[in-house]
């Protein structure tokens, strides 16, 4: 009984990463936790490590699929956003931007794999609550995702974590009050809870 119940699992196990093996695309959403940089304020010299917030995806990705390996590339609208204490008052920073990951994946067992790649991103918009944001100092940026999946049938689960290879500035000045003049780093650090459909 024993065997046989290990030997009806692994089938399905294996029936299951099969439904979402082979090359093809399909179409993702979901949610992050992030949190850009420090924000400088640059008349008072005060530096501010901003609070993560909650921020979302979706896209869509493709897929070629090789025996041990496969390569994706997905282009994805996100919306991040962080908290700052700005002369005591917390103000929002929203960042919304095109990413077009290109991730090289690794078949570990069964449905689980693993992947890493660049990650080429272009800002969109750029907010900081109340106060008047220049543009980013660079609108097209590259940083690294890197992470591990299942595939359930045509589902797709991941979590992965990104990072930017460098600072993204941009300058902010409230033109009714004094001392509040400054730069903020756009490009954010983040973990990414994702769920992908093979169409």
């Amino acid at each position: 009984m024993k065997k046989t119940f290990l030997v009806v699992a692994f089938a399905l196990i294996g029936s299951a990463a099969m439904a979402q093996s082979g090359s093809g695309f399909g179409i993702k959403a979901g949610l992050s936790y992030n949190k850009n940089g420090d924000l400088v304020n640059t008349v008072t010299d005060a530096v501010d490590d901003p609070e993560g917030k909650a921020g979302y995806h979706f896209g869509f990705w493709g897929k070629l699929d090789f025996p041990k390996i496969y390569l994706r590339p997905e282009l994805v609208y996100s919306k991040t956003k962080s908290s700052y204490d700005i002369n005591g008052n917390s103000q929002d920073y929203d960042v919304s931007k095109l990413d077009m990951p290109v991730l090289l994946g690794y078949k570990l067992i069964g449905p689980l794999h693993i992947f890493a790649g660049p990650a080429f991103q272009y800002t969109l918009k750029n907010d900081l609550e109340g106060l008047t944001v220049e543009d980013v100092e660079n609108d097209f940026t590259v940083g690294l995702n890197a992470g591990i999946g299942v595939n359930l049938g045509r589902l797709g689960l991941d979590v992965r974590y990104e990072r930017g290879f460098s600072k993204n500035e941009a300058e902010f000045i409230d033109a009714n009050v004094a001392n509040v003049e400054g730069r903020i780093d756009s490009r954010p650090s983040q973990v990414i809870f994702a769920a992908s459909l093979k169409l």
